[in-house]
Formats: C-alpha cells, structure tokens, sequence
C-alpha cells in the first residue's frame, strides 16, 4: 500500500467511526479507537456485501460498507458487553 493509499484508509477509516459511533451510541470515541473502529469495519462490511453480493465503487461507496460494517462491529460489541 502506496503513502496516499494508507491515508486514505485512515480518513475513511476515521470517519466510518466516528459515524457508527454516533449511529450507536450517540458520539464517537476518539479519534484512534474511532480509526481501528472503522477499518475492522470495512472489513465486515466487505465480507458482508461480498456475501450478498452487493459490490461498491469509490470512496463514497467504500465509506458507506465501511460505516455499516462498524455498526455491525458496534452492535455486536455491545451485545456481548450486556450479557
């Protein structure tokens, strides 16, 4: 992975976060744990959208897989937390 590449996988990684933090649990959670969040996400989200066959395109697209796979990750977290 180039220098931009990785930068931009911690802007979106970042701002996926942040994002399903305030969907989750209504604010986010720093700006590290909101990253490390965010790309584990993207990874969910891709293994989701791969399973069902569901393909995006861009950042924009690679932002909105990353933000639902966070959520996932989130709800998950918390469910595990509350039992």
């Amino acid at each position: 992975m180039n220098g931009i590449g990785l930068l931009w996988t911690l802007i979106i990684g970042a701002l996926a976060g942040f994002l399903a933090g305030q969907l989750v649990k209504g604010r986010g959670f720093g700006l590290l744990v909101d990253i490390i969040v965010g790309i584990v996400g993207a990874f969910i989200g891709g293994w989701v959208f791969g399973a069902l066959g569901i393909f995006t395109v861009g950042l924009i697209g690679l932002l909105i897989r990353s933000v639902i796979g966070a959520v996932i990750l989130l709800v998950i977290i918390k469910a595990i937390k509350s039992a």
